[in-house]
């Protein structure tokens, strides 16, 4: 009986434990051109991401941003990381060349940001 119980508990703990989503690791992604999505298709490497400037990608604020990886794949930013790159662009006093460092957890093609500096 004391062997039923245990299997029993061990089997509910192992149910359990699959139940609960597994924790994201938080990635990072260094200087890495930072542009808006209506934009992104136009470059096809983060170097030529270079010539974007911060007052087209402020223009273009409503498509949503993200950044160009080395390989030129854009990863699109969540809405709360959209706004953190706005409020950044705003702040800067660059005029072109926008790289950042970006901390994050990617969900699907995603990434949910946790930071954006202005490289």
């Amino acid at each position: 009986m004391k062997t039923f119980v245990v299997a029993v508990l061990a089997i509910a703990i192992l149910a359990l434990a699959a139940a609960l989503p597994l924790a994201a690791a938080a990635q990072t992604w260094s200087n890495v051109s930072l542009v808006d999505k209506n934009c992104s298709a136009k470059f096809k490497t983060d170097a030529a991401a270079d010539a974007h400037t911060v007052s087209c990608a402020l223009a273009c604020a409503d498509s949503g941003f993200g950044i160009l990886t080395a390989d030129g794949k854009f990863l699109m930013f969540d809405k709360d990381g959209s706004a953190k790159a706005t409020d950044a662009l705003k702040a800067t006093t660059k005029k072109d060349h926008v790289r950042a460092t970006v901390t994050g957890e990617m969900d699907g093609s995603t990434i949910k940001v946790q930071s954006i500096t202005l490289d």
